[in-house]
């Protein structure tokens, strides 16, 4: 493995940094800095990088991870919001060519991803002839959600994610029909991909120290999943609608839908159609049950 081009980015190291420039992390933007370094290796080897890839990191942080991610693949794109650690990102990979740095929020709104970063990153793709993209970034915990569901459901040609999240994310992205975790979220997600916890994370390993437990997933799409969804929207719309009053059993769930409210009868009678009873929950049904009902009722 070649050596890192930067400094270590210790606890001591990263104190020291931000006791000099003034800095001190932003508990509303999700600044919790990855400080056991062998995790960060870690995060870097599941993700199988070579010069065929992009990696794109969402939150470039203090540019530790960025560098690593640089030294591995073709090219790296890192979108960092906070002007600070984009200007210190900015100095750390100063001598690294095939880094992209954006000044920018991930995010359009929760539903959409920045268009300007995916013109960036088209742009990337067609320069650099890449074979494929990887997101691999310690995700601020504010954004983690949004950010995997949405490159999910874009047509972006993610090969895999290697991400850290909060444990309760990540045990609400792998959960199974009857687990109390077990929501739209896990529908969604395991509808379009495989999903796995690769290690748990204790709050220690991170700085400063988060009130939780955290998790690195490995989220890779799966291209025969998404074909049997057919339109990702119209199934995440439907499954926002199916689940935006969780305790409701299905009779009620799809009768008084936000989307517009139907006759019980008539959902009755098509529930029964395909096998199902009204009075189970969304919650009790696994994958391909939430897509039957989403062709009939979506």
């Amino acid at each position: 493995m070649a050596e890192p081009r930067t400094p270590r980015q210790t606890l001591s190291y990263l104190k020291t940094l931000f006791e000099e420039r003034g800095m001190r992390p932003k508990n509303k933007l999700g600044q919790n800095f990855l400080i056991d370094l062998n995790l960060v290796d870690f995060l870097v080897r599941n993700a199988e990088l070579s010069k065929d890839d992009v990696a794109v990191e969402v939150g470039s942080g203090t540019g530790g991870l960025t560098a690593r991610l640089a030294e591995h693949a073709g090219a790296v794109l890192s979108v960092e919001v906070d002007h600070a650690f984009h200007t210190l990102t900015s100095e750390i990979v100063a001598d690294c060519p095939n880094v992209t740095l954006i000044h920018e929020d991930i995010l359009r709104n929760k539903n959409e991803l920045n268009p300007d970063v995916l013109s960036t990153l088209d742009g990337l793709l067609h320069r650099t002839g890449a074979k494929w993209i990887k997101l691999v970034a310690n995700l601020p915990y504010v954004v983690a959600t949004p950010v995997i569901c949405n490159f999910l459901l874009s047509d972006v040609p993610i090969e895999r994610m290697v991400v850290t999240v909060q444990w309760e994310i990540a045990e609400r992205l792998t959960a199974t029909p009857g687990h109390k975790e077990y929501a739209s979220l896990a529908v969604m997600v395991q509808s379009l991909a495989d999903v796995e916890i690769l290690r748990k994370l204790p709050p220690k390993v991170f700085w400063p120290r988060p009130q939780v437990e955290s998790a690195i997933v490995g989220i890779r799409p799966n291209a025969e999943k998404r074909a049997r969804v057919g339109d990702v929207h119209k199934f995440r719309n439907f499954l926002r609608d199916l689940y935006v009053h969780r305790r409701k059993n299905l009779r009620g769930a799809l009768a008084g839908s936000p989307s517009g409210r139907r006759d019980k009868a008539e959902v009755d009678r098509q529930l029964a159609e395909l096998g199902l009873e009204g009075t189970v929950r969304a919650e009790a049904l696994d994958i391909e049950q939430h897509l039957r009902l989403c062709n009939v009722f979506g």
